[in-house]
Protein backbone atom coordinates (compact mmCIF):
# COMPACT_ATOMS: atom_id res chain seq x y z
CA UNK A 1 0.00 0.00 0.00
CA UNK A 2 1.28 3.46 -0.90
CA UNK A 3 2.62 5.05 2.30
CA UNK A 4 2.41 8.58 0.90
CA UNK A 5 -1.29 8.02 0.32
CA UNK A 6 -1.76 6.96 3.95
CA UNK A 7 0.09 10.06 5.15
CA UNK A 8 -2.57 12.24 3.55
CA UNK A 9 -5.07 10.85 6.05
CA UNK A 10 -6.55 13.16 8.69
CA UNK A 11 -5.67 12.45 12.31
CA UNK A 12 -7.46 13.85 15.39
CA UNK A 13 -5.58 14.03 18.71
CA UNK A 14 -7.51 14.70 21.94
CA UNK A 15 -5.52 15.14 25.16
CA UNK A 16 -5.53 17.81 27.86
CA UNK A 17 -1.72 17.79 28.21
CA UNK A 18 -0.41 20.45 25.81
CA UNK A 19 3.15 19.17 26.08
CA UNK A 20 2.08 15.68 25.07
CA UNK A 21 -0.06 17.05 22.20
CA UNK A 22 2.90 19.05 20.90
CA UNK A 23 5.16 16.01 21.12
CA UNK A 24 2.74 13.70 19.28
CA UNK A 25 2.09 16.30 16.56
CA UNK A 26 5.85 16.73 16.14
CA UNK A 27 6.39 12.96 15.93
CA UNK A 28 3.69 12.51 13.31
CA UNK A 29 4.83 15.49 11.23
CA UNK A 30 8.39 14.20 11.25
CA UNK A 31 7.06 10.97 9.78
CA UNK A 32 5.22 12.84 7.02
CA UNK A 33 1.68 13.24 8.37
CA UNK A 34 0.43 16.77 7.73
CA UNK A 35 -3.34 16.74 8.33
CA UNK A 36 -3.44 16.74 12.13
CA UNK A 37 -6.13 18.36 14.30
CA UNK A 38 -5.85 18.70 18.08
CA UNK A 39 -8.28 19.25 20.95
CA UNK A 40 -7.90 19.43 24.74
CA UNK A 41 -11.43 18.50 25.82
CA UNK A 42 -14.09 15.99 24.81
CA UNK A 43 -16.34 18.84 23.61
CA UNK A 44 -13.59 20.29 21.42
CA UNK A 45 -12.79 16.83 20.06
CA UNK A 46 -16.42 16.13 19.17
CA UNK A 47 -16.77 19.53 17.49
CA UNK A 48 -13.56 19.03 15.50
CA UNK A 49 -14.64 15.56 14.34
CA UNK A 50 -18.04 16.85 13.29
CA UNK A 51 -16.57 19.76 11.32
CA UNK A 52 -13.72 17.83 9.73
CA UNK A 53 -14.16 14.05 10.13
CA UNK A 54 -10.82 12.32 10.75
CA UNK A 55 -9.55 9.05 9.32
CA UNK A 56 -8.08 8.07 12.69
CA UNK A 57 -8.42 9.43 16.24
CA UNK A 58 -6.08 9.22 19.22
CA UNK A 59 -7.92 9.92 22.49
CA UNK A 60 -6.83 10.31 26.10
CA UNK A 61 -8.98 8.31 28.50
CA UNK A 62 -9.14 11.06 31.15
CA UNK A 63 -10.37 14.43 29.86
CA UNK A 64 -11.39 17.56 31.82
CA UNK A 65 -15.03 17.43 30.74
CA UNK A 66 -15.58 13.69 30.57
CA UNK A 67 -13.96 10.44 29.58
CA UNK A 68 -12.44 9.39 26.31
CA UNK A 69 -14.81 6.43 26.44
CA UNK A 70 -17.82 8.74 26.22
CA UNK A 71 -16.18 10.68 23.39
CA UNK A 72 -15.55 7.43 21.54
CA UNK A 73 -19.27 6.64 21.64
CA UNK A 74 -20.08 10.06 20.14
CA UNK A 75 -17.48 9.71 17.41
CA UNK A 76 -18.66 6.25 16.40
CA UNK A 77 -22.26 7.46 16.04
CA UNK A 78 -21.55 9.33 12.82
CA UNK A 79 -18.66 7.54 11.15
CA UNK A 80 -16.49 4.48 11.63
CA UNK A 81 -12.69 4.83 11.71
CA UNK A 82 -9.79 3.57 13.84
CA UNK A 83 -9.58 4.97 17.39
CA UNK A 84 -6.55 4.58 19.66
CA UNK A 85 -6.57 5.32 23.38
CA UNK A 86 -3.73 6.89 25.36
CA UNK A 87 -3.80 6.41 29.11
CA UNK A 88 -1.55 6.65 32.15
CA UNK A 89 -3.70 3.86 33.58
CA UNK A 90 -2.76 0.44 32.32
CA UNK A 91 -5.38 -1.54 34.22
CA UNK A 92 -6.95 -4.40 32.30
CA UNK A 93 -10.42 -3.13 33.20
CA UNK A 94 -9.83 0.20 31.44
CA UNK A 95 -8.26 -1.52 28.45
CA UNK A 96 -11.15 -3.96 28.13
CA UNK A 97 -13.72 -1.19 28.49
CA UNK A 98 -12.11 0.82 25.68
CA UNK A 99 -11.76 -2.14 23.35
CA UNK A 100 -15.29 -3.24 24.21
CA UNK A 101 -16.66 0.13 23.10
CA UNK A 102 -15.01 -0.22 19.71
CA UNK A 103 -11.52 1.19 20.22
CA UNK A 104 -8.86 -0.40 18.03
CA UNK A 105 -5.86 -0.06 20.34
CA UNK A 106 -4.81 1.04 23.83
CA UNK A 107 -1.40 2.61 24.46
CA UNK A 108 -0.16 3.10 28.00
CA UNK A 109 1.77 6.26 28.90
CA UNK A 110 4.67 6.77 28.79
CA UNK A 111 5.09 5.39 25.28
CA UNK A 112 7.88 5.53 22.74
CA UNK A 113 7.38 7.84 19.72
CA UNK A 114 8.27 5.03 17.32
CA UNK A 115 5.60 2.80 18.87
CA UNK A 116 2.89 5.41 18.38
CA UNK A 117 3.84 6.06 14.75
CA UNK A 118 3.99 2.32 14.06
CA UNK A 119 0.52 1.77 15.51
CA UNK A 120 -0.97 4.74 13.63
CA UNK A 121 0.48 3.36 10.38
CA UNK A 122 -0.73 -0.16 11.11
CA UNK A 123 -4.30 0.87 11.91
CA UNK A 124 -4.61 3.23 8.92
CA UNK A 125 -3.32 0.50 6.60
CA UNK A 126 -5.57 -2.14 8.16
CA UNK A 127 -8.64 0.07 7.81
CA UNK A 128 -7.80 0.91 4.19
CA UNK A 129 -7.51 -2.80 3.42
CA UNK A 130 -10.81 -3.43 5.19
CA UNK A 131 -12.81 -0.83 3.28
CA UNK A 132 -10.89 -1.56 0.09
CA UNK A 133 -12.00 -5.19 0.17
CA UNK A 134 -15.60 -4.03 -0.11
CA UNK A 135 -15.20 -1.42 -2.81
CA UNK A 136 -13.63 -1.47 -6.28
CA UNK A 137 -10.08 -0.16 -6.29
CA UNK A 138 -9.65 3.21 -7.94
CA UNK A 139 -7.79 3.36 -11.23
CA UNK A 140 -4.49 5.07 -10.43
CA UNK A 141 -1.19 5.97 -12.09
CA UNK A 142 1.95 6.29 -9.97
CA UNK A 143 5.18 7.63 -11.46
CA UNK A 144 8.14 8.97 -9.48
CA UNK A 145 6.26 10.68 -6.67
CA UNK A 146 3.17 11.60 -8.69
CA UNK A 147 -0.06 9.74 -7.95
CA UNK A 148 -3.01 10.29 -10.27
CA UNK A 149 -6.35 8.86 -9.17
CA UNK A 150 -8.30 8.65 -12.41
CA UNK A 151 -11.47 7.51 -10.66
CA UNK A 152 -11.61 10.36 -8.14
CA UNK A 153 -9.81 12.80 -10.49
CA UNK A 154 -7.29 13.77 -7.81
CA UNK A 155 -3.51 14.27 -7.99
CA UNK A 156 -0.81 14.08 -5.33
CA UNK A 157 2.80 15.19 -5.76
CA UNK A 158 5.14 13.72 -3.15
CA UNK A 159 2.17 13.13 -0.87
CA UNK A 160 0.69 16.63 -1.23
CA UNK A 161 -2.60 16.96 -3.06
CA UNK A 162 -2.65 19.50 -5.90
CA UNK A 163 -5.70 21.09 -7.50
CA UNK A 164 -6.14 20.81 -11.27
CA UNK A 165 -8.74 22.15 -13.67
CA UNK A 166 -10.61 19.63 -15.82
CA UNK A 167 -8.41 20.09 -18.89
CA UNK A 168 -5.19 20.24 -16.85
CA UNK A 169 -6.11 16.90 -15.27
CA UNK A 170 -7.04 15.36 -18.64
CA UNK A 171 -3.82 16.54 -20.26
CA UNK A 172 -1.58 15.37 -17.38
CA UNK A 173 -3.34 11.99 -17.24
CA UNK A 174 -3.08 11.44 -20.99
CA UNK A 175 0.65 12.17 -21.01
CA UNK A 176 1.27 10.03 -17.91
CA UNK A 177 -0.65 7.13 -19.48
CA UNK A 178 1.69 7.29 -22.46
CA UNK A 179 5.15 7.71 -20.88
CA UNK A 180 8.07 8.60 -23.16
CA UNK A 181 5.73 9.02 -26.13
CA UNK A 182 6.24 12.35 -27.90
CA UNK A 183 3.03 14.11 -28.89
CA UNK A 184 2.76 17.20 -31.06
CA UNK A 185 0.73 20.16 -29.83
CA UNK A 186 -1.78 19.43 -32.58
CA UNK A 187 -2.22 15.82 -31.40
CA UNK A 188 -2.70 16.91 -27.80
CA UNK A 189 -5.16 19.60 -28.82
CA UNK A 190 -7.27 17.13 -30.81
CA UNK A 191 -7.14 14.51 -28.05
CA UNK A 192 -7.89 16.70 -25.01
CA UNK A 193 -10.09 19.39 -26.50
CA UNK A 194 -11.71 17.05 -29.04
CA UNK A 195 -11.35 19.64 -31.77
CA UNK A 196 -9.52 19.91 -35.07
CA UNK A 197 -6.09 21.48 -34.93
CA UNK A 198 -7.45 24.55 -36.69
CA UNK A 199 -8.30 25.80 -33.20
CA UNK A 200 -5.90 27.75 -31.00
CA UNK A 201 -3.23 25.17 -30.16
CA UNK A 202 -1.47 27.79 -28.01
CA UNK A 203 -3.83 26.67 -25.26
CA UNK A 204 -1.78 23.45 -25.04
CA UNK A 205 1.34 25.47 -24.21
CA UNK A 206 -0.55 27.44 -21.58
CA UNK A 207 -1.90 24.29 -19.92
CA UNK A 208 1.51 22.58 -19.96
CA UNK A 209 2.96 25.64 -18.21
CA UNK A 210 0.24 25.53 -15.52
CA UNK A 211 0.70 21.79 -14.97
CA UNK A 212 4.47 22.22 -14.60
CA UNK A 213 3.93 24.90 -11.96
CA UNK A 214 2.05 22.31 -9.90
CA UNK A 215 4.18 19.20 -10.38
CA UNK A 216 7.73 20.35 -11.12
CA UNK A 217 10.28 21.29 -8.47
CA UNK A 218 11.98 23.58 -10.98
CA UNK A 219 9.89 24.61 -13.98
CA UNK A 220 13.04 25.77 -15.81
CA UNK A 221 14.36 22.20 -15.66
CA UNK A 222 11.26 19.98 -15.80
CA UNK A 223 11.68 16.43 -14.58
CA UNK A 224 8.31 15.13 -15.72
CA UNK A 225 6.90 16.89 -18.78
CA UNK A 226 9.74 17.42 -21.22
CA UNK A 227 9.68 19.74 -24.22
CA UNK A 228 10.98 18.14 -27.40
CA UNK A 229 11.89 21.24 -29.38
CA UNK A 230 10.31 21.46 -32.80
CA UNK A 231 8.05 18.47 -32.08
CA UNK A 232 6.00 18.64 -28.86
CA UNK A 233 5.96 17.15 -25.36
CA UNK A 234 6.44 13.86 -23.58
CA UNK A 235 6.04 12.56 -20.03
CA UNK A 236 9.53 11.37 -19.15
CA UNK A 237 10.09 8.27 -16.99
Amino acid sequence: MNQNYLKQKKILLVDDEQELLDMVVSILKEDGYTHIATAKTAAEGAKSAQKNPPDLAVLDVMLPDGSGFELLKRLKETRDYPVLFLSARGEDEDRLQGLGLGADDYITKPFSPSELVARVKAHLARYERLIGSNTPENDTIEIRGIRIDKTARRVWVNGEEKQFTTKEFDLLTFLAQNPNHVFTKEELFRKIWDMDSVGDIATVTVHIKKIREKIEFNTAKPQYIETIWGVGYRFKV
